[in-house]
């Protein structure tokens, strides 16, 4: 009995088969078992380790074969179950067959890693075929698991790819999968607006049914720009190296377009940011270009410093709200915080809490002139942003 709808004999056979494996969402955990390897290697991370390639095959294999699962099962459910699909190429005891397939390859490739690089490898690899088994019609019945289930399988990947290598678990490495993990959720999330109301009919809990698209799209770039900042902040903190934050400019550039672009659009323009972000990522990392150049030293102001970075966010600031026309708004917050960040910023200059060396000198009112403007700063920032948000979203 053949295994493919369309046609008859093996080779209809393998192109049915052939048809599930789908290069667009392959590649991002393939890649990131791969970049996990790099890691390990490099200097920065993994210290003297020397390159497996074998480890790095069989992990590899275990991944893409994941994936195959969760794809060879979603069209099962998809299109012989609910009747979601227009067409499938595989019959349903082909999807079956398959399925089985898929799975003895994946067990074999698993026994291989626990082979190669030992018992805490295959724990952190095996989660990607329970991820891709479930995926439907158990998880995508929950706006957490559905949402998270795609982010998860590639943040495992990525550690898998460097446990198999280095034979243990990095700060950095951790850090980097919580980055995949939430900005790729959010990319998951704008793509799950698509189809919100057939999502609906069919018990789909995404979270665009569950919110609705409006609200699941601010959830979306909200966590997009969480995981940007988290890789910003690896970098500062100086578990990644500098250049990395570089990373996050194509990702904000192409999610800066998404923004205004109808779902399957954004989907299709955050799915390729992600690829610029994961490859500038490597070449950061891997290259290190800023090793050797310093961070710009304000300090060379001396005392004029602080209120620099004033004048600096200040023009931002004032920018805002000229765009959002929120001058009252921004008045009548002022307003109000003043008096109580006056009182707490004297008692905390005060007692000790804090020093403030890089200053004018100029005091009034029994505190420095610059935390003056920064108690107008700060809050009237805060209004600038919060209304061109708001009338972004045409709220």
């Amino acid at each position: 009995m053949s295994l493919a709808r369309h046609g008859a004999g093996p080779a209809a056979d393998l192109r049915a088969l052939g048809s599930q494996v789908h290069p667009v969402f392959m590649l991002p955990p393939v890649a990131a078992s791969a970049f996990g390897a790099v890691l390990a290697v490099s200097p920065r991370f993994g210290g003297d380790v020397a390159f497996a390639p074998v480890g790095l095959a069989c992990h590899l294999v275990a991944v893409f074969f994941g994936l195959y699962t969760a794809h060879l099962k979603d069209g099962y459910v998809d299109f012989h179950v609910r009747d979601e699909d227009e067409d499938h190429s595989l019959t349903a005891r082909g999807c079956r067959l398959a399925l089985a397939g898929a799975t003895v390859g994946f067990v074999i490739a698993l026994a291989a890693v626990v082979a190669v690089a030992g018992p805490v490898a295959g724990v952190v690899t095996l989660p990607g075929w329970v991820i891709g088994y479930l995926h439907a019609p158990q998880f995508d019945t929950n706006p957490v698991a559905v949402t998270g289930g795609y982010p998860a399988g590639v943040a495992l990947a990525l550690v898998g790819g460097f446990y198999v290598q280095a034979g243990t678990f990095a700060p950095a490495i951790v850090g980097l999968a919580a980055v995949f993990l939430v900005a790729l959720s959010g990319v998951k999330v704008v793509d799950d607006t698509t189809d919100v109301a057939y999502d609906g009919s069919i018990g789909k809990r995404t979270v665009a049914v569950a919110l609705g698209p409006r609200r699941a799209r601010e959830v979306a770039f909200g966590l997009m720009s969480v995981g940007m900042f988290l890789v910003v902040a690896l970098a500062v903190d100086g578990l990644l190296p500098p250049s990395a934050a570089l990373a996050a400019v194509p990702f904000v550039a192409v999610a800066a377009l998404a923004t205004r672009a109808d779902p399957e659009l954004a989907t299709m323009l955050l799915i390729r940011g992600a690829y610029l972000f994961l490859a500038v990522l490597v070449a950061a990392v891997w290259l290190q270009p800023f090793a050797a150049v310093s961070l710009p030293d304000i300090g060379a102001l001396g005392g004029y410093t602080y209120l620099a970075t004033e004048v600096a966010f200040g023009t931002g600031a004032l920018l805002l709200l000229w765009r959002a026309g929120a001058w009252a708004g921004a008045a009548r917050t002022v307003a109000v915080c003043y008096p109580l960040a006056y009182l707490w910023d004297w008692y905390t200059l005060t007692v000790g809490v804090f020093a403030i060396p890089l200053r004018t000198g100029v005091e009034l009112l029994g505190i420095p002139i610059e935390e003056h403007l920064f108690m107008l700063v700060v809050p009237a920032f805060v209004v600038g942003v919060h209304e061109t948000l708001r009338g972004d979203d045409g709220g």
